[in-house]
This record gives C-alpha cells, structure tokens and sequence, in this order.
C-alpha cells in the first residue's frame, strides 16, 4: 500500500479516516448516535454473524455486535486509536469476540464473507469523512472476494436536506457571519426557519453510492424575514425494519451557512439553490460552488393567478 501525500495527511488528521482520540468522547456521550446504532444491531445482528466495523474508533459499535454473539472484525487505521481500542475492548472483557486490525478502511477484505457492517464516518452533508468512499470501495473489494453475499449496512441510508433561515450573527454587539453547528435535538432561539427543509441528496447504502451532489432546485419561503444564511441537515437511517414500519434515525449536527448577500423576504418568495461538491471534500466545498438567486416573489404569483 502506497503511502498517503503529506497533504492528504494533513487532512485526513483533521478527520477522514484519521479522527483523533479526544474527539471521541463526545461521541462516546452522544447517546442519540450511541442508542441508534445499539437499536439497531441488537435488533438484526444475530449469533453467529460475522460482523465488520469500518472506523471502528473506541470500539464501542462493535461492542454490541459482541454482547449479539457475533464475531467481530474492528478496522482501524488510527494507530494510537488502535491501541486504545484494544485496551478498552479488553477492559471489557470482549477480546474474544472481537478483532481489531490496523488497516485502511478503504482496502479491507475480511477473510470470510461479512453479514453485518457497520460505518460510522458521518458528518453533515457527507464532507470531511470518507463514509462513501469507504462503504462504495468495500463493497467492490468484498465482492471481488465473496462473490453475491447478502450484506446489511448500519446506516442502510442517508436523506440529505437544505433550508434557508434568517440566524443573528451578532455577538455582543459583534457581528460575525461565520458557518455554525447546532445540535438537532436543542432549540434553537438565533435560528428562525424561513423555508421547510428540501431534499437534495437520498440513497441506500447497498444501491448506488454517490460520490458527488450536483444539484439544483427551489426553496419557498413560508414565513417573513430576512434571508441570510441556508441550513444543512442530514438525517441518517441506521436501520430499517420493514415489516414494522419504522426506523432507528440519527441526525448530523445542523450546519448554518451564512450567504454572502442577504435579502428580505415574504411568504411565496422562491428560491433557486445550486450546489456542487464531492463526498469527503473539506467542508469550504460545501459552499465554494454554492449560489442562491431569486426566482420570484409571492407578489407576483398572486397577481399571476388574479390575471
């Protein structure tokens, strides 16, 4: 395996595939992400099952599939998260069940086919982590070995969504339009949503994976404001239990993306909002490519349907 450039990395240190230790914590107490991905094996994985984690971290969704009775593969390209992982799967008395090998994600192939895999490398919008790249090259190596075995993915889809929303940028009197995460489930009061949520991006794991978003479409507005800033939202699928109807769902942090130019709004104003950027790229791409104009004005539908 040839060695990454210095300038991957660099970025890859940031996050990809290379998160350091003390980010974990906070998603080790994210117990919305934590529960979703328990829920979620404890209901399909089964004794016996093979089971693969890609970025396995602390180890801790691999835990799981354990405590299931599945032997399990923890992949891990982090040195000092592999040692770590080690250290705490021993802790907790899980060595026996479950492996945890250095390795890039994006190469991988267990030895036997995986009836269970489980990715977390998920950020709003799917930049910064390499969850596409990672899962798309697994399944093609996996394949290539294994031939058609049935396979779930944990998460079996991601809906991505965009929204604008007039956020007050002032702090102390300073006004500072930078980008901001919110947390999904935390009121927001700075927050005022203008437009509903509109889906730019929705797939399967197990389907054709994109590896790019190139999209274009519209926003209506639905209440008075002023327009400075599109909010990204990105809601996961871990799991899907058809015959039941419902779902085991985790959402990104929130993401609010001031524009360059704000403008005042009323209810039945449109939108036209293009977006062009590449799975994994660092999060500036989001918005390098990003425009926003308007389409027209709820004035003018009205008088439009009078005429």
């Amino acid at each position: 395996m040839s060695e990454p450039q210095s300038n991957e990395i660099g970025e890859e240190q940031q996050l990809g595939q290379f998160i350091p230790l003390h980010y974990h914590w906070q998603m080790l107490q994210d117990s919305e992400r934590v529960d979703a991905f328990r829920e979620t094996i404890e209901h399909f994985v089964r004794p016996g099952m093979r089971v693969v984690e890609l970025g396995g971290g602390t180890g801790i969704l691999s835990s799981f599939a354990a405590r299931c009775g599945a032997q399990v593969v923890c992949v891990e390209r982090n040195p000092e998260l592999v040692r770590t992982a080690r250290r705490l799967i021993r802790l907790n008395g899980l060595e026996e069940r479950i492996e945890v090998v250095q390795a890039d994600a994006r190469e991988f192939v267990p030895a036997e086919p995986a009836d269970f895999v489980i990715c977390e490398m998920l950020h709003v919008g799917l930049v910064r982590e390499k969850q596409t790249e990672v899962i798309a090259a697994f399944r093609r190596n996996h394949s290539a070995m294994h031939g058609d075995h049935p396979t779930r993915f944990a998460p079996e889809a991601t809906l991505l969504m965009v929204q604008g929303v007039e956020q007050d940028f002032d702090y102390a009197g300073y006004c500072a339009p930078v980008p901001l995460f919110q947390a999904p489930s935390a009121f927001q009061p700075r927050t005022r949503e203008l437009t509903d949520p509109t889906t730019y991006g929705q797939f399967c794991y197990d389907e054709s994976i994109p590896q790019r978003f190139d999209w274009s479409g519209e926003l209506t507005v639905v209440h008075d404001g002023r327009l400075n800033a599109l909010r990204f939202l990105t809601q996961n699928l871990i799991g899907i239990v058809l015959e039941e109807g419902r779902t085991f769902a985790w959402p990104n942090q929130f993401l609010v993306v001031p524009l360059e130019r704000s403008e005042t709004v009323t209810s039945g104003d449109r939108f036209r909002v293009s977006l062009d950027y590449a799975c994994g790229a660092p999060l500036s791409a989001l918005t390098e490519r990003l425009r926003v104009e308007r389409v027209t004005t709820g004035a003018e539908i009205v008088r439009r349907r009078a005429a």
